[in-house]
């Protein structure tokens, strides 16, 4: 790291628990983020602040009015622009460093499996069950963890997911395909510093994981309900009959 690193990452590199040897790790790490809203933007901004070197974003959408109740990446300036190239500029601003890598396409076959492949973490910021069941299957496929987070009405969720760890659950473990529960923003609504909190938590987990640094939430679902403030953490056992991990 140069001088300048040395300052900006300065805070960080304090800890004991993650020091020069673990910010040198955050600087070679490439995490890809599937999706630019609500979860997405606070993820990024965090992980680039936190000089997490590479960021491969991806999402297929434009911005719009309604987005900017919550998406903090973009700006009224940005609607009718691709998000992802919203979210490119933002990032860079904020950290000149980073390598943001915008993807304007729903991630989907051999290219979201060559993605996740090629990342040290994914966070699944998503909004929607068909794309979250593919990140899992993905993820399990090339042992990739996955940082999963959900947002609706006033009430959130995160987990963690490391395949190749003997008591690790998928996400397949917590929802079936055909049983998810039909839940939107754009149906249901959502309060605004409801996705920054889970997004930050998303972006807490990711780099924990990156640095093993202290219990990630593998095997366990955190529940926040925002209305009551309360929270919850929930065990989520691997189930043997799983049909997207049980065999693994």
């Amino acid at each position: 790291m140069n001088d300048d690193q040395l300052l900006r990452y300065s805070r960080q590199i304090l800890l004991p628990q993650v020091g020069i040897a673990g910010q040198e790790r955050l600087l070679a790490t490439r995490a890809l983020i599937v999706g630019a809203g609500g979860l997405g933007s606070p993820a990024a901004i965090y992980l680039a602040a936190a000089g997490v070197g590479r960021l491969v974003i991806a999402d297929d959408d434009t911005v719009e009015l309604s987005n900017l109740q919550r998406q903090i990446l973009h700006h009224q300036s940005d609607i009718g622009r691709d998000k992802v190239a919203s979210a490119q500029d933002t990032l860079t601003a904020i950290n000149p460093e980073v390598e943001v890598t915008p993807v304007a396409e729903r991630l989907q076959g051999s290219r979201l499996e060559r993605a996740v492949n090629e990342a040290d973490v994914v966070l699944d910021c998503s909004d929607n069950f068909a794309t979250r069941f593919a990140v899992n299957q993905a993820c399990i496929n090339q042992r990739t963890p996955l940082v999963s987070g959900a947002a609706v009405r006033l009430e959130g969720q995160v987990a963690v997911f490391i395949p190749g760890r003997p008591d690790s659950p998928c996400y397949g473990c917590l929802y079936r395909e055909g049983e998810e529960p039909d839940q939107t923003c754009s149906e249901n609504g959502v309060l605004s510093p409801l996705v920054g909190i889970i997004g930050s938590l998303q972006a807490l987990e990711a780099v924990k994981v990156v640095l093993s640094l202290g219990e990630d939430l593998c095997g366990r679902l955190i529940v926040f309900d925002a209305f009551h403030h309360e929270w919850r953490s929930l065990k989520v056992p691997r189930d043997p009959g799983c049909p997207v991990c049980g065999q693994q």
